[in-house]
């Protein structure tokens, strides 16, 4: 600090700054993170709002406080994260809302994690926000991330950091992308380790070290580092030779030919079977491995594997691919898109979903094959919160969506059911069909104007027979049942009202308190239930048609309201000329008194 100082006294500002970068002490957080969390799972806990910064920063632009590396390391460790996911298909939940989209994953089988990640639009910096507070955040999150997935990939078996991402960031148009493929290209070269060892020849240099000990050693003092590492990898050997030779010696008791044989026995060149068994080894590794993989998956995570694993979308140029392509990758499903890094071309007979958020359909997509179904981005999202295929109808090129309901509303706790959640329900239960419900979606508006025709004719029709048929005693009876069942209600709420003043009497203050604020909570709660409910009755009939006209009464009223329009705007146009006449007998008036 001293020759700082002096520098920076003499005004030598770049040799202050040279000696500073050359000589400034590595802040590091490591020991906060081992502190902080001393268990995994507690770090695993407390990943909701590193995961919400890390993918915030990565959607910021680079100016001001915040610099290139800081969003470039973001959008890696946000790709890493997101690449797990894909792998271990452990995303639950999404829901697309204004802010942007929310996940939900269940890592690890039990810990549930959440965060939010932008829209991919430019995001607007405000200036009454202390950026430096973030940064720092983010530098303590950026060592906590680090650690996690760490543990997450070793646990599968893949070295992290991943080798390479850079190169293929180049050719792929995401850093998603590229992390996957980095983490498919880890996976093969872990799996393939074994097999290349023991096909691999013995080098000259290992029989000369073999055969020269003297040379050996000297070359082990003068590196004590490849000491360590070669005395491991000898020791390594040494057990996987040894349970080779058990492997040999056990075939080899088990074979009544050998034992006959003693001096074949002795002669024999052990070189063929030693390394039929190190391969069998190897082999029963990798099944090991394998099995523990699939032991990993627990069912919830193997169901949302088999959704779309039979199924291959892909997604236009206007599509973000950043949320759905992490969607569909969990579910098991293939996914491709417009560019020349994409797996799956466009004309792909494979493809089965192709994903398009346009009005209309472009005429340049009608020549590809018919076998495809043309589908706007939320039927994946909403697929994937059901866990079920949803019918591709509603879901149509420029067909008006069904409302995008939020898999962390508890519909029983707040007392109200959407409609379409009922229908998804029924069948996922089977109590619909999804033909029969695309058929009545797709009826014309005259069909339904002569079926309600029908309907009323039938109604009539009942009607007058069922006035024939009564008689007015029996009407009197009806009335009277109704009458008594009044009363009778109205005694038994009376009664319960008396009970429950009885009992607020034998309450103490807090009690008394604490039921009203209960009941209080319980009044709101069925206000809003009330609101939904009435809007969802007014929207029904709004849809509903009327039985003559065959028209809507959304459209009905539309008419009505022009019609009282035009007949105000008749009034204003009388009263208009009215005054204007007025007007006009005023000035001719006072120009006659003017003249006399």
């Amino acid at each position: 600090m001293k020759k700082i100082r002096r520098a920076a006294g003499r005004y030598e500002k770049d040799e202050a700054k040279r000696k500073y970068r050359d000589n400034a002490p590595e802040l590091t957080l490591h020991h906060l993170v081992k502190e902080r969390y001393p268990r995994f799972v507690d770090a695993l806990e407390d990943l909701d709002d590193a995961l919400a910064l890390v993918h915030l920063f990565a959607a910021l632009p680079s100016q001001g406080r915040i610099l290139v590396k800081t969003t470039t390391k973001a959008k890696e460790l946000a790709a890493a994260w997101g690449a797990y996911c894909a792998s271990a298909h452990c995303v639950t939940k999404s829901f697309i809302s204004v802010k942007g989209v929310y996940f939900e994953a269940v890592v690890m089988g039990s810990t549930t994690v959440r965060w939010v990640q932008p829209h991919n639009f430019t995001q607007y910096m405000p200036k009454d926000v202390d950026y430096r507070v973030m940064v720092t955040f983010f530098d303590f999150y950026e060592v906590l991330l680090g650690f996690v997935l760490f543990k997450l990939y070793s646990d599968v078996g893949v070295r992290y950091p991943f080798t390479n991402t850079e190169r293929d960031d180049g050719r792929s148009s995401t850093v998603l992308a590229a992390h996957l493929k980095a983490l498919r290209r880890d996976r093969r070269t872990a799996k393939n380790a074994v097999m290349e060892a023991i096909a691999a020849p013995p080098t000259d240099n290992q029989t000369e070290n073999n055969d020269d000990g003297d040379d050996g050693k000297k070359d082990n003092e003068n590196t004590p580092a490849e000491t360590k590492a070669n005395k491991k990898k000898t020791e390594e050997l040494f057990s996987t030779i040894n349970t080779a030779l058990e492997k040999v010696k056990d075939d080899v008791n088990d074979d009544p030919k050998t034992l006959d044989s003693d001096d074949e026995t002795d002669a024999m060149d052990i070189s063929a079977p030693l390394k039929a068994a190190l391969e069998s080894m190897a082999e029963e590794e990798d099944a090991a491995t394998s099995h523990d993989l699939k032991t990993r998956l627990d069912d919830g995570a193997a169901k949302r594997k088999a959704l779309f694993a039979k199924l291959t979308f892909f997604l236009s140029r206007e599509i973000p691919r950043g949320y759905l392509e992490l969607v569909i990758l969990s579910f098991g499903g293939k996914v491709g898109w417009e560019g020349d890094d994409s797996p799956i071309h466009a004309t792909d007979p494979s493809v089965t979903h192709h994903v398009v958020d346009r009005p209309k359909l472009p005429d340049s997509l009608k020549s590809l094959p018919k076998s495809r179904e043309f589908v706007q981005p939320q039927w994946i999202v909403d697929c994937a919160n059901f866990m079920y295929l949803l019918p591709v109808k509603k879901y149509a090129v420029g067909r008006e969506l069904p409302p995008h309901l939020s898999p962390w509303v508890n519909d029983d706790e707040e007392g109200y059911k959407p409609r379409y959640k009922e229908e998804v329900e029924k069948l996922i239960s089977g109590e619909i069909d999804a033909d029969a419900v695309d058929v009545e979606e797709s009826e014309d508006e005259g069909v339904d104007a002569v079926t309600a025709v029908d309907k009323k004719v039938s109604k009539d029709g009942d009607e007058s027979s069922s006035d024939e048929d009564s008689s007015d005693d029996e009407e009197e009876e009806e009335q009277d049942e109704i009458e008594v069942e009044k009363k009778q209600e109205q005694k038994r709420k009376k009664a319960e009202d008396e009970a429950k003043d009885l009992a607020k009497l034998m309450m103490s203050k807090k009690a008394k308190r604490l039921y009203g604020r209960m009941q209080h909570g319980l009044a709101e709660k069925r206000a809003a239930v009330d609101v939904l409910q009435k809007k969802r009755e007014d929207i029904e009939q709004s849809k509903k048609k009327d039985d003559v006209t065959g028209k809507s009464y959304n459209k009905m009223k539309v008419e009505r309201l022009k019609e009282k329009r035009k007949d105000i705007e008749k009034l204003y146009e009388k009263s208009a000329a009215s005054a204007k006449k007025k007007k006009s007998k005023r000035r001719k008036t006072k120009g006659v008194v003017g003249n006399e």
